[in-house]
């Protein structure tokens, strides 16, 4: 029988505010256990004058497993985990964790909605929360639901109270992105359907920590005019869930594009209702104590395809991830705290040689900052609701050999711009890709993706999912000389670029920069590795390197940079942890094959638990690197994932769940 006193009861205490995942043991294990504790005895005198201080931790670690391979293509089929999580401790002691994936449903999934009903995991409803039904195929309508589930953060909120939950009430706010096909597998709907966005309730087992869903609730997001392509997230340092909407609609091409048109028929049943400039900004999500929720977005912080946002711990400056060709680095430095609907917007511009190598032993290159502008986001909604891109902008797409125009590039094209008086706020909050080139800024990175803080040593960091186009160069696909990013060949595997934070910074006008935590300078922490070759799976990057870098998530407690791979390069893709001391790489979660490594949060401490919540795409979303697997792996992937249209929500535990980190 496990000892049961004061000590043990104070060192459990100890080891629950540690970031220790919700993670069992069995019984070869609890010998491990009793040796952390000192021996299996103790005394049940709560009187003991004294006790032996309780060890501290020390360090966290992963182990790396091995890629999955067609030995065993149901580990390729299906989210895999054979990695293991060791936490040290100050007495030399440890806890080894063999870490499993648990799911909270499959899209597509019937999910008790708190009020006697059921509600359809990722189903798409229209600006007046009605089901949008999929009538694609002749007999078999039914509700669409989402294949990409993105953005989570896992959180708690004071005073809950949800009927049903036995244990502690927590929630998770989960985004879901796109839906990648129609029912009869031919009608591409990527960005034709507002993006869904719901609440779960989960009841958290105060014993185990263990998560078990117990309600879903669908977001109403009439006020905000719906939501467009929602891609990754963050949970702000106030609790709120902050979404992202990524590839903003161009405004000068919106009315004759059968996306956006298709996206307004079925968000408001009329193709010509939505407005572009509604669509591009940041969502925030606020939960509420009984497990529903309220968003708004923030018009003030850019139009731009916003990956996610981090905000810094002063709670006013934000560093945004920007996935586009021809994208930027921006920062937000908010007026006030825990407030982001007023602010200022800039966007970095490198100064001397720059981004000329991939070398990450290479010297860090100096970022200067042009102020755009500063607004509130009533202001913004009100340019938003009125203006037209012709309002904004005179545009051509060929040279119109006219001096008073400025070649800029937008999406890997050249335009010629120039600028309609008065018309300064509204390009820089509404078409803020192409007034940020026109300024000068450096708008020339390739796909920005997730974005993340390490606090204590006051480092960022950024994916660069490719290295490409923009980026290299000489390339005809958006590259301009002289905004300091040259690199002299493409690196299609992409990296992970480190930012140094500082204060005491000044703007493009000499004004001081009111924030602490803006990037100053920046270098290359990681990089992918492209093969020459193919290699016998099918993988085109090295698959013991990090390949296509996604979403970012940084543990403070575990010093470890967690990273989710979006790869067409690897055969499956991975989440990995790097521990940012030691410089090492482990790969601890392989996702089903064609899919991708979403969803990513890293959580340390949830009432006294920690969380790495994970998700994935599109499963079996096949390409040419999978013409090996696709024949085998196929029927297992339809198999588990409702024919390919389904794909997991959930979280990294462990395979038994009794371990008690507290009493």
């Amino acid at each position: 029988m496990q000892p049961s006193s004061p000590d043990r009861r104070r060192l459990l205490q100890l080891l629950a505010s540690g970031p220790l995942l919700p993670l069992s043991v069995g019984a070869g294990s609890s010998a491990l256990l009793a040796g952390c504790l000192g021996g299996g005895g103790g005394s049940s005198n709560a009187t003991q004058p004294t006790s032996p201080a309780a060890p501290s931790l020390s360090r966290v670690s992963f182990s790396s497993m091995p890629a999955p391979t067609l030995a065993e293509p149901a580990k390729m089929a299906s989210p895999h985990v054979a990695s293991a999580m060791t936490v040290q401790f100050s007495d030399g002691s440890q806890l080894v964790h063999q870490l499993a994936y648990q799911p909270f449903f499959v899209t597509g999934d019937q999910i008790p909605d708190g009020q006697g009903g059921q509600l359809l995991a990722g189903g798409y409803y229209d600006i007046n929360n009605q089901p949008i039904l999929d009538n694609t195929v002749t007999g078999q309508t039914r509700q669409f639901f989402s294949d990409s589930p993105d953005g989570t953060s896992l959180l708690a909120v004071p005073g809950a109270r949800v009927p049903g939950v036995k244990g502690t009430p927590v929630f998770a706010v989960v985004q879901f992105e796109y839906t990648t096909w129609a029912q009869d597998g031919k009608t591409d709907m990527y960005g034709k359907l507002p993006s869904p966005i719901a609440v779960l309730t989960l009841d958290q087992d105060p014993k185990t920590g263990k998560l078990t869903l117990m309600k879903y609730h669908n977001v109403d997001t009439r006020a905000v005019q719906g939501l467009w392509i929602t891609c990754g997230a963050s949970l702000s340092p106030w609790g709120t869930h902050l979404s992202s909407e990524e590839y903003e609609p161009d405004a000068f091409g919106a009315a004759s594009s059968s996306q956006f048109k298709a996206f307004s028929k079925n968000l408001y049943g009329d193709e010509t209702r939505a407005k572009p400039y509604h669509y591009g900004h940041l969502p925030e999500v606020t939960v509420n104590p009984d497990g529903t929720g309220s968003i708004k977005k923030h018009y003030c912080m850019g139009r731009i395809s916003h990956e996610l946002v981090q905000v810094m711990p002063d709670q006013r400056t934000a560093l945004m991830g920007d996935d586009a060709t021809n994208g930027g680095l921006f920062c937000f430095v908010a007026d006030k705290e825990k407030d982001l609907s007023a602010g200022t917007l800039y966007v970095a511009k490198i100064e001397g040689t720059g981004l000329s190598t991939l070398d990450p032993q290479a010297p860090a290159f100096k970022l200067a900052w042009i102020r755009l502008g500063r607004a509130n986001s009533a202001e913004i909604k009100t340019l938003a609701d009125t203006l037209q891109a012709t309002d904004i902008f005179e545009r051509a797409t060929t040279d119109p050999s006219d001096t008073t125009f400025r070649k800029v590039f937008v999406g890997g094209k050249a335009e010629w711009l120039k600028l309609k008086p008065g018309m300064e706020k509204a390009a820089a909050f509404l078409e803020t890709h192409r007034y940020a080139a026109y300024v000068c800024g450096s708008l020339g990175f390739t796909k920005m993706e997730g974005t993340t803080v390490n606090v204590r040593d006051k480092l960022a960091y950024s994916a660069l999912q490719n290295c490409q186009d923009s980026m290299v160069v000489g390339s005809s696909k958006g590259y301009q000389a002289g905004i300091g990013i040259n690199l002299p060949a493409q690196l299609k595997a992409g990296a992970i670029l480190q930012h140094q934070l500082s204060g005491n910074l000044r703007d493009s006008d000499g004004a001081s920069i009111n924030s602490e935590w803006m990037p100053s300078n920046s270098k290359v922490l990681l990089c992918g590795e492209d093969l020459s070759a193919a290699d016998a799976l099918g993988n085109t990057a090295n698959p013991d390197k990090v390949a296509n870098p996604d979403n970012l998530k940084f543990s403070e407690k575990m010093r470890t940079l967690f990273i989710g791979e979006d790869s067409g390069q690897h055969v499956n893709n991975f989440l990995w942890a790097y521990d940012v001391d030691n410089k090492t790489l482990a790969r601890i979660l392989s996702v089903p094959a064609g899919g991708e490594s979403t969803g990513l949060h890293a959580v340390d401490e949830l009432n006294g638990w920690t969380y790495i919540m994970s998700n994935f795409q599109h499963a079996g979303d096949w390409g040419s690197i999978h013409n090996t697997v696709k024949g085998t792996l196929d029927p297992l992937i339809n198999q588990n994932y409702k024919n390919k249209f389904g794909a997991a929500v959930g979280y990294l535990t462990t395979a038994d769940t009794q371990l008690r980190l507290a009493r």
